[in-house]
């Protein structure tokens, strides 16, 4: 099975993308990019989470044609794939639905720097997409033109995608935002937060390579 370790990888995050409440149903997609060979392992469209198997899990190229798999592949394609073009580093692509993030969208409202760990999405701030039909084209070309420096992106009235070198990072940094965005959304409930500098969330950023086990290594490290 080609990609098979990817697409066992993309089950098990798949289940866990439920199971945390950062989707609902069967909407959000998953993916994996193997830069040798050009091919994304992509998780399949309106398929139960609960009951996917690496063999429903969908091997396409750049150009979406079918390289293995019966399934028919996520209508995000065009989204995860302009992505990975304007974003070398980005091997793994999260889309999800989870509800703060959907609420931010709603306002049109970037995940603004309230909280450190921001940091993680590499920039002071989530910038927010406008409008498009999901599946489309334009869609995937809005995100992109928005993204800039981050590596998270909101999706006006519809939900969040995040990407990163690896599906964990990529995860985490989708679970960072949902979590961050939930935080200023009580913040702003009850009063006006206080948002931390462009410069201080830098300095946070910088620290971020180092954190955890990565003794002398300059290496993006998820703080989730």
């Amino acid at each position: 099975m080609i990609l098979e370790k990817e697409r066992k990888e993309i089950v098990k995050y798949l289940k866990k993308m439920l199971n945390d409440g950062l989707t609902k149903g069967t909407s959000g997609n998953i993916s994996i990019c193997d830069r040798k060979t050009g091919y994304i392992a992509i998780s399949p469209s309106g398929m139960d989470y609960t009951k996917i198997v690496p063999e429903d899990i969908v091997i396409i190229d750049f150009e979406k044609k079918i390289i293995d798999g019966k399934r028919k592949p996520s209508s995000e394609c065009d989204l995860h794939i302009s992505i990975y073009k304007s974003k070398e580093d980005a091997n793994s692509v999260v889309h999800t639905h989870s509800m703060f993030c959907a609420v931010l969208s709603t306002l049109n409202m970037p995940i603004k720097a309230i909280h450190y760990v921001i940091a993680d999405c590499g920039a002071s701030e989530v910038p927010v997409a406008s409008y498009k039909m999901y599946g489309s084209e334009d869609l995937a070309e809005e995100v992109v033109k928005s993204m800039k420096k981050s590596y998270a992106c909101l999706m006006a009235n519809h939900g969040m995608v995040a990407c990163g070198e690896d599906l964990k990072s990529a995860f985490g940094l989708a679970a960072t935002c949902e979590w961050v965005a939930e935080i200023q959304w009580r913040a702003l409930s009850i009063g006006t937060p206080n948002y931390l500098s462009d410069s201080q969330i830098l300095e946070v950023e910088k620290k971020f390579k180092r954190y955890g086990q990565n003794l002398g290594e300059e290496k993006k490290n998820s703080y989730f």
